[in-house]
């Protein structure tokens, strides 16, 4: 009987399981994958370790995605990180344009109404990831950078994200999460959005920021929480208004929002 090449071999058990193979693509999939995970620059040795791969695989792949911009490479200490082009990509998708261009000069007379800034906030594979903001005319003021990312349960926005989710929805995102959560901060996250979803928003002392209150709205697409609007809210000398009536216009906002969003389309 004549041998079957390895690789064909391969190629037709993934044609009998529904599943085609692209080793090289693979390959890159996971580099960036594992620069997502980690969180921090890595060298080519740290990258082919935790891939377990050879120097020889790896080396012309991170090549190509560097030349490509998914990749750069700081001089000082040759290791490689992420740029902003996955990122830049998932917003230009017209769900997620929508939504973000519908929101944003709401943001705006919201920051000039309450003196505060707010962000808006997208759940992302177990985190919560900030795609806008806007800030106040204040002198003093706090704001969120665009691309923080943050494990769901960390966070007051990840909490009204998390509350207002269908049934399943909610065992999706459970699932993934406690495949690298603490048991501790899950049982919490049940908590926050319990009591979100009797209150309509989530609030709690940041856990990041001393004085600072974080207030989290919904943002509805039909059934679901398609984005959380969040306002940090700082105590200062000149506050226009009290944390309940920043809280009852934060909501206001994303109610107004929410109205203005296709109910058909929940992708984002």
């Amino acid at each position: 009987m004549e041998d079957v090449p390895e690789d064909k071999a391969a190629d037709d058990a993934g044609v009998a399981t529904g599943r085609y193979r692209a080793p090289a693509l693979e390959k890159g999939l996971d580099v960036i994958g594992l620069l997502v995970d980690v969180g921090r620059p890595l060298t080519m040795t740290e990258i082919c370790q935790r891939l377990r791969r050879s120097q020889g695989e790896m080396f012309r792949m991170v090549q190509v995605l560097q030349a490509r911009g998914f990749v750069e490479q700081d001089r000082a200490t040759d290791a490689y990180y992420l740029t902003d082009l996955l990122f830049t990509m998932a917003m230009r998708q017209p769900p997620t344009q929508s939504l973000v261009e519908v929101a944003l000069p709401r943001m705006r007379k919201l920051a000039m109404d309450i003196g505060q800034s707010c962000h808006l906030v997208f759940h992302t594979r177990g985190d919560i990831v900030v795609v806008a903001r806007m800030e106040s005319d204040e002198q003093i003021g706090f704001s969120v950078r665009i691309g923080h990312r943050l494990p769901l349960p960390k966070s007051v926005s990840g909490a009204a994200l998390f509350a207002f989710q269908p049934d399943d929805i909610r065992a999706k995102w459970l699932s993934m999460l406690s495949v690298k959560g603490d048991p501790a901060e899950l049982r919490g996250l049940l908590t926050r959005a319990q009591e979100a979803q009797a209150k309509g928003f989530a609030s709690a002392e940041s856990s990041f920021v001393s004085g600072i209150i974080d207030i989290s709205a919904p943002i509805m697409r039909g059934d679901r929480a398609a984005a959380a609007l969040t306002v940090p809210f700082i105590r200062h000398a000149n506050l226009r208004h009290t944390i309940e009536s920043t809280t009852e216009l934060l909501i206001e906002t994303a109610r107004q929002i929410s109205g203005l969003l296709p109910h058909a389309d929940s992708r984002v």
